[in-house]
Order: C-alpha cells, then structure tokens, then sequence
C-alpha cells in the first residue's frame, strides 16, 4: 500500500500566513473517538438495556422498539419485517460543520421516533433520479430493516450505497424488505453520504477533506459496528453493497486504509473499479472546484474558504456542476491513497470476496432517447453518424463489428456498442484484477424484458432489456420502478437468494438454485442471470471484449 501522507491544507503560504486551520484529521478522529466513548457511557447510565442489546429491548419484549449506543429508536413492523428510518449516524454537517469530518451525533435518553427516513443530502434536480425537493445539507441519516420474527444467531449485515454519479440519490428510497427477510435474514442498513459540492468538493483554499463523502460512508460503518447487534446483526459479518456511483465507492473504500475491517464481503453492481479510471486526481478536482468557487463569486484564494461557507445551500447548488461526471473520489494521499484502477490490480486492497457484475444493456436507455424524446426511432444512416461522432477514425471497424442489420433496429445496435465499450469491457477487466488476490463470483444481468422507470417511455423499436440501474428493482421495493410482472418476481427471488447466500458466507450456491462457479484467472466463470436461462454465458464473446481489446492495443 503507498505511503499515507498527512492531509494539509491547500491554502496558499504566502497569501494566507494568517489563516486559522482546523483541526488535524488525527485531531478530529481522537476527538471522535473519545465522544463515542462518553455517548456509550450515557446512554448505558440512562438505559441499562444498551449494556445488553439485542434484537428487541431487553426486559420489555418491543420489537419496535431497539438501544443503539446513541440512545433509543422506535421504529414499526410491517408484513414479515422491521424497520427503524432517519436514524442519525453522524452530526448534521450544517453552519461550522460544512466541510468537516463527520462526528458523532449527540446522544440522546428519550425514543427518537424511527418510523419516516432522514432529509436527502442536498443535490441538484435536473435528473429523474434527483429527489424531489433537491435534500438539505442536514442528512447524516440512515435506515435499517430486519426479520421481524426471531432468527437464529446473529444476522449478516448488508450496508447499501446508493448510486447517483456522486451527485444525486439517496438511502431511504431503497426499501428493503425482500432482501431482509430472505431465507435466514439479514440487517440491510441503507444511508446517505454528503453529495456533490458538498461531499466531493476540493478548491484551493478550501480547508477541507477532498473525500466527505467516502469519510461519511465509513462513519456508517462505524455505526453498523457498534450496533449491529442491537438489531440482530453480526459486526463481524458485514457486506458493502452498491451500484453505480455506490459501486465505484465500495471500490474505492476497498482501497481506503481507514475502511479496513469495517466491511468483510464487497458487492460491486454497475461499476468498474478497473478500466476507465472512475477517480480524479487533485489537479483535476482542484480544476472542478476552481470553477465552482469562482461561479459562486469566490474567486480570491485567500478568502475562497470563508466566502464558500457562508453562501447558502441554494447558492452553491446553483454554483455546482450538475450531470454525471462533475464530481468523483479524489485521490488525496489519505483517505484514498491511490485509484482503485491502479490499486486492485496490484493487490493493494482488502481482500475480501467480492461479487461482481453489470446489466446486459448498461447503456440501453441513452441508446433510446433520440426516439423517445422524438417519437422517431434512429436509422441506419444516423447510427453510423454516431459511431463517427463517437470514435472519429475507428468508427468504420465498430460498425463492421456491429451492423445495424444484425440487431432489431439500430438503436439496439447503438446499445450493444456503448454497452461494450464503456461497461462490459471494464467489468471484466475488474474480475481478472481482483481474481488474483481474492474470491469473486461475477454476473451478467440479462433479462430480456425488465421494469422501466415509471412513468418514462420506453422505445417501441427495439426492447431496453436490463440496462443501467434497472437490475435494482428486483433487489429493492423502490417506487422508481414498474413493479415486477411474475417472471421477473421468480427471478427476483433467485437474485436475492444468491445476494443473501453470499452476504451470509461468502458463497452463492444453495437451495436448489442454478450452479453458479468463481470466477477464477484459467476460468473465467460468469453467470447469466435471465428468466429460465440462468447459467453460464460467453460473456466476453458475447460481449465483444476481444474486439475492444484489439482496437484500443
């Protein structure tokens, strides 16, 4: 692992001699440390039921009713689980707080009501997949739900991060009650993480962390390791799972030292940790909020720290970059010591099993979007000019490989192309690098019908299949989704039984489902999974990672 350098400030020595720095990140941990420690002693002072958590308060028989370290929570039992929502796992990172580590919330004797989830964190609302309202900066919150009967020993913990492209999303939309309560059980902990501007924001002159987001992921974590077993969990048994932005955070936190042995299993859905580098340097982060800073009129760099705190939430949100590729973890030399793109192929990660994989049709959405915003479907004559636009002098190769003849419309065509070009190839380019070092069980989502999001029109030339983020809705109840025909809920229960399998013991194969071998260097195993077709599939002939490979060698 490279060398872990100390976090500075970026302010300039010369211009700045009289700034006031905060306190050091060794400074904040010492001092969140030892608030944890006072929170647990007061709370096991007013409650002696927290000296012995469990999977109800001890002595009284509520199940809605649980002790964390902090203090109670009540939350509701609904159908065959419970839950507990908007529970703080952090301070509001609100007035002196924007930009700071995240610390430890305040303890607290009466119940909090745990029956609604926590704000959003602030974001933009451009995008369908933005929450209404655009958050607030007060969202440190996450949710848990669990079995509601009794289970036998302690439950595996499965802790979510949601996607978004580090900019929208949040935790609470992702209702888990199919994952909890599958086979034995399971604790799935959903959170927000601080966004954008205010999670992945580095400027010159900013006296921040470049990472708050990752730095807040790993607070939850924390979190699940003091009271996991107040709701039936094993700290010892934990899963990080997330797709999308979520993904790439597991790959990053796969690689920060300061999530080591807060996680012991790694689900990564949509995301490549290897490939097209998902991480920004400081230059490049540093460039982004330099743009930023001086759109919200901040642009002297002695002063740009106390200018940015004391615009609005508003203010900087308008500021911000909106869209999907403004903001990224940053590779700071602490928090994240390298990319993961560089880190995973040379084992410098926790080795823990992971399993890993992508949707059939990543890309079938924006493929869609000239006929479903026109009415019109794309023809050939169009797809070969966007071949052009896209890949300028090869483009005559990739139609040779990808005729618009061979598909049901060139729409289609356009979706396989993108698909394997920016996804697939990464995917499993992920799987070999982590396949030298550790377990790994990989997928191919592959369902040829699937939910769309509602309300959004799907094109009526050529079928979406499972494309970006879609896989979710046969692992969550989120109203983003159509809700899942028959078929789909059959394979929704093989999917979850596989995910549950390995969040329990590291392994998938169990109860009567399809065989589903590890991924390994001289085997290179990749399951399908699609109604009544789930087994192994040629992925990189399917995928035409082999022609990929030549064009960019």
């Amino acid at each position: 692992m490279s060398t872990v350098k100390p976090r500075t400030s970026r302010k300039s020595p010369e211009l700045c001699k009289s700034a006031k720095f905060r306190k050091t990140r060794i400074g904040g941990l010492v001092a969140a440390v030892t608030a944890c420690a006072a929170i647990a002693a007061t709370v096991a002072a007013s409650d002696p039921a927290a000296a012995r958590p469990g999977g109800q308060d001890a002595g009284t028989g509520d199940r809605t009713r649980v002790t964390t370290t902090e203090g109670p929570v009540r939350g509701q039992v609904t159908g065959g689980v419970r839950t507990f929502q908007g529970i703080p796992y952090a301070a509001p990172p609100t007035g002196d707080r924007r930009w700071q580590e995240p610390r430890p919330p305040r303890p607290r004797s009466a119940p909090l009501d745990a029956r609604t989830p926590g704000s959003a964190c602030a974001q933009p609302t451009d995008q369908p997949i933005a929450i209404e309202g655009g958050g607030s900066e007060d969202c440190l919150y996450l949710n848990v739900t669990t079995p509601a009967g009794r289970t036998q020993g302690r439950l595996p913990v499965v802790v979510w991060i949601h996607g978004g492209s580090f900019t929208y999303g949040d935790g609470g939309t992702y209702r888990a009650a199919k994952l909890a309560a599958a086979e034995q059980g399971a604790v799935v902990v959903t959170l927000n993480y601080r966004l954008g501007t205010f999670g992945f924001l580095s400027a010159s002159g900013l006296d921040a962390p470049a990472n708050l987001g990752l730095l807040d992921q790993q607070a939850a974590l924390q979190w699940v390791r003091r009271n996991a077993r107040a709701f039936g969990g094993d700290p010892r048994n934990v899963t990080l799972m997330g797709q999308s932005g979520g993904g790439y955070s597991v790959c990053a936190q796969l690689v920060s030292p300061a999530a080591r042995g807060l996680f012991h299993r790694a689900i990564v859905q949509s995301a490549g940790c290897v490939g097209p580098d998902g991480s920004f340097t400081r230059k490049e982060a540093e460039d982004n909020g330099r743009a930023i800073a001086e759109a919200a009129g901040c642009d002297d760099p002695c002063t740009v720290d106390s200018c940015l705190r004391r615009k609005s939430t508003a203010a900087l949100i308008k500021a911000s970059v909106s869209g999907h590729e403004g903001y990224r973890p940053v590779v700071d030399g602490e928090v994240l010591p390298e990319s993961p793109s560089r880190a995973i192929p040379a084992g410098r990660f926790a080795r823990v099993p992971v399993l890993h994989g992508s949707t059939h049709d990543e890309m079938s959405g924006l493929a869609a979007t000239q006929e479903t915003t026109t009415g019109r479907p794309l023809t050939a004559e169009e797809y070969a000019g966007k071949l052009t636009e896209q890949f300028g002098a090869v483009a005559p190769a990739v139609l040779a490989e990808y005729p618009a003849a061979a598909y049901p419309a060139p729409g289609a065509a356009l979706s396989a192309v993108l698909t394997d070009s920016e996804w697939s190839t990464a995917a499993l380019d992920t799987q070999r690098a982590l396949a030298r070092h550790t377990s790994v069980h990989a997928y191919d989502f592959a369902e040829a019908e699937s939910p769309y999001f509602r309300g959004v029109p799907r094109p009526e030339s050529f079928s979406l299949g499972t494309g970006h983020m879609v896989d979710l809705a046969y692992l969550f109840e989120n109203d983003l989704f159509e809700p899942l025909d028959a078929r789909q809920s059959r394979l929704s229960d093989t999917v979850i039984g596989y995910w549950s399998r390995f969040a329990r013991t590291g392994q998938v194969n169990g109860d009567g489902a399809p065989a589903w071998q590890r991924f390994t260097a001289g085997d290179p195993y990749v399951q399908r999974l699609a109604s009544g077709r789930i087994g192994r599939t040629d992925f990189a002939g399917d995928h035409h990672v082999g022609f990929w490979r030549g064009l960019s060698s």
